[in-house]
C-alpha cells in the first residue's frame, strides 16, 4: 500500500500502544475480581477459608504458566491480530463463566439447575454436607479460572509483539511500560468498582459487567490493527523511524520462508534462561499483591472490600510511578551511551532495591495501616517497572520472530513462581492463623487441641471476641515470611541474569 506523503511523521504507533494499554488493563480487572469478592461475598456462601482460596489462585498460576509456554507459540503462529483476538475472547468467556459457579455447584448438589442467581444461594444454604459445597464450588471456579487463564497467556506474548512490530529497540521499554500501567490502571480501577457492583448487584454480576469489556475491546482491535507497513495511517516519516534498527526490516518476499525458532533452540540460549529466571523469581511477587492485599488488609485491619477500596486505590496510585521504567533505561542509551542491554540492566538493577521496603511493611503497620499500604505500593511500582524492562531484553535480544515464543517461555516460569508463592502463602496463613494464635496469652491449639487437623468453625473468634477473650491473631507473622521474600527476590534475581548475559549479544538465525 503506498503511504501518505507528508512531511511530518505520523503517530499512529501510540494509538496501537494505548490499545495494548486497555487490553492489559481488562486483562487485570477480570483478573482482580475473584480477589475482591471472595472474602466477603464468595466464602461465606461456599464456606472457603485461606487453603481454598489460595489453592485456586495457584492452579490459576500453573494453567498461566503452562499456556504461556504455548500462548507465544499460537501467536507466532497465527499472527499478531488473529492471536490477539482468540487471546481476548477466551478470557472474556473464562470470565464470565465464574458468574454461573454458584448455580453449577447447586445443580450439581442439589439437581436443580435451572434457577438464578438467589435461588442457587439457597438451595446451598440448605445442603448440610459442607465439604461437598466446598469441594463442588472450588472444582468449579478452578474450571472458570483454568478457561481465564488460557485466554489471559496470550496477552503479553501478543502485546510484546506488537510492541516489536511498532518500536524500535530504544523506545520498546517506553511503550511497553505504558502499555503495562494498564495491569496498575486495572488493579487500580477494579477496587473502585468491583466491590460496590458485588455489594449491590450480587458476585455473579461483577464477573459477567468486568467479563464483558473485552468483547468490546475485539472490537476496537479489528477496526484499527495493521501491520505498519501495510498500515494507510502509518506514513513513510514513521515507518521509518518504527524500521531503524536493522532487524526491524520486514520480509516481503513470500518466496523466501521466514525461518521460526523451535522451544529446543529457543532453550540452547543463555539469553532465554537468563529472562526465565527473572521471570520466575519475581512475577509471583506482583501476583500475590494482587491476590492478597485485599484478604491483608482484611485479616490483620478487619476491612470489608468497601473499607479497604480506599487503601487499595492509594496502593495502586503510587504504582503508577513504574512509569519511570521506560524513561531510565532510554536516558541510560541516549544520553549515557550505552547499550540498550547494559541501560536496560543498570535501570532493573535500581529497581531491584526498592522491594526491599517490604521488609518493613509489617513491622510498620502496628503504627497504621497506611505505611504497609505506601511500601507495597513503591514496591508494586518497582516491580512494573522491573517488568517492562525484562520484557524488553527479549526484543533488545531476539528477532522479531522469536520474540512472542521466547515472552511464552519466561511467562511459564513466572506462572510457575506465581504457584509456587500462592499455594504456600495459602497454606501458611492458615497454620499462621491457628498454630500462632494466641487467645488470652495461649496458644490457640494448646487450648483448643481439637482443631490441630480440623477446619475452624465459621465465626470462630467472632464467638471468643463475644466471650471477651482477648485474641492475637498470628496471621501477620505469615504475612511477615512472605514479605520477606518479596524483598530480596529482585536482587537474586538480577544477579543470575547478569552472571547468565553479563553483555549485550544478539541472537541472530
Amino acid at each position: 500500500m503506498k503511504k501518505e506523503i507528508s512531511s511530518k511523521p505520523s503517530k499512529f504507533r501510540w494509538t496501537i500502544c494505548f490499545l495494548l494499554f486497555i487490553a492489559t488493563t481488562i486483562n487485570y480487572m477480570d483478573r482482580q475480581v475473584l480477589s475482591l469478592t471472595w472474602k466477603d461475598f464468595i466464602a461465606p456462601e461456599f464456606h472457603w477459608n485461606n487453603n481454598d482460596y489460595g489453592n485456586i489462585t495457584a492452579l490459576f498460576s500453573i494453567f498461566y504458566a503452562i499456556s504461556m509456554l504455548f500462548a507465544g507459540k499460537f501467536v507466532d503462529w497465527m499472527d499478531t491480530k488473529k492471536g490477539f483476538l482468540w487471546a481476548i475472547a477466551i478470557w472474556s468467556v473464562g470470565a464470565v463463566l465464574h458468574a454461573f459457579c454458584g448455580i453449577a455447584t447447586a445443580g450439581v448438589l442439589t439437581g436443580n439447575w435451572m434457577v438464578g442467581f438467589h435461588e442457587s444461594k439457597a438451595l446451598i444454604g440448605k445442603v448440610d454436607n459442607v465439604s461437598m459445597v466446598i469441594s463442588t464450588s472450588v472444582t468449579l471456579f478452578i474450571f472458570a479460572r483454568f478457561v481465564l487463564a488460557v485466554g489471559e497467556a496470550g496477552n503479553f506474548p501478543a502485546a510484546i509483539k506488537t510492541t516489536a512490530e511498532y518500536f524500535p529497540k530504544k523506545d520498546r521499554a517506553l511503550a511497553t511500560s505504558i502499555f503495562n500501567a494498564g495491569a496498575t490502571v486495572g488493579a487500580l480501577a477494579a477496587p473502585l468498582t468491583i466491590p460496590f457492583i458485588a455489594k449491590s448487584m450480587g458476585w455473579e454480576w461483577a464477573f459477567i459487567i468486568i467479563g464483558a469489556l473485552g468483547f468490546v475491546w475485539m472490537g476496537l482491535w479489528v477496526f484499527y490493527y495493521k501491520k505498519p507497513h501495510e498500515h494507510h495511517k502509518v506514513n513513510e516519516h514513521e515507518l521509518t523511524y518504527i524500521q531503524q534498527d536493522q532487524d526491524d526490516i520486514p520480509n516481503t518476499d513470500s518466496s523466501i520462508p521466514e525461518k521460526k525458532f523451535t522451544f529446543k533452540e529457543c532453550f540452547s540460549y543463555r539469553q532465554t534462561w537468563a529472562f526465565a529466571f527473572g521471570k520466575f523469581m519475581t512475577d509471583g511477587i506482583w501476583w500475590f499483591f494482587l491476590f492478597w492485599t485485599p484478604a491483608y488488609l482484611s485479616s490483620v485491619y478487619k476491612m470489608d472490600s468497601t473499607q479497604s477500596a480506599l487503601p487499595l486505590f492509594v496502593l495502586y496510585m503510587i504504582t503508577l510511578l513504574s512509569i519511570i521504567g521506560g524513561w531510565l533505561p532510554k536516558y541510560f542509551v541516549e544520553k549515557k551511551g550505552m547499550n540498550a542491554y547494559t541501560g536496560r540492566m543498570k535501570a532493573m538493577l535500581i529497581f531491584a532495591f526498592f522491594p526491599l521496603l517490604a521488609l518493613f511493611a509489617q513491622p510498620l503497620g502496628s503504627i497504621t495501616y497506611w505505611l504497609p499500604v505506601i511500601i507495597i505500593g513503591i514496591a508494586g511500582a518497582a516491580h512494573q517497572a522491573w517488568s517492562a524492562n525484562i520484557f524488553s531484553t527479549v526484543g533488545d535480544m531476539f528477532p522479531k520472530k522469536a520474540i512472542a515464543t521466547i515472552t511464552g517461555i519466561g511467562g511459564m516460569a513466572g506462572g510457575i513462581g506465581s504457584f509456587i508463592i500462592n499455594k504456600s502463602s495459602g497454606v501458611l496463613f492458615d497454620h499462621a492463623h491457628k498454630a500462632w494464635t494466641t487467645v488470652g496469652g495461649t496458644p490457640l491449639l494448646e487450648k483448643y487441641p481439637q482443631y490441630i487437623n480440623e477446619r475452624l468453625p465459621e465465626g470462630f473468634f467472632e464467638q471468643l471476641e463475644k466471650s471477651g477473650a482477648v485474641i492475637s491473631d498470628g496471621i501477620d507473622k505469615g504475612y511477615m515470611i512472605i514479605f520477606s521474600a518479596c524483598a530480596v527476590a529482585y536482587l537474586i534475581a538480577w544477579s543470575v541474569m547478569k552472571a547468565l548475559v553479563p553483555k549485550y549479544k544478539v541472537i541472530s538465525k
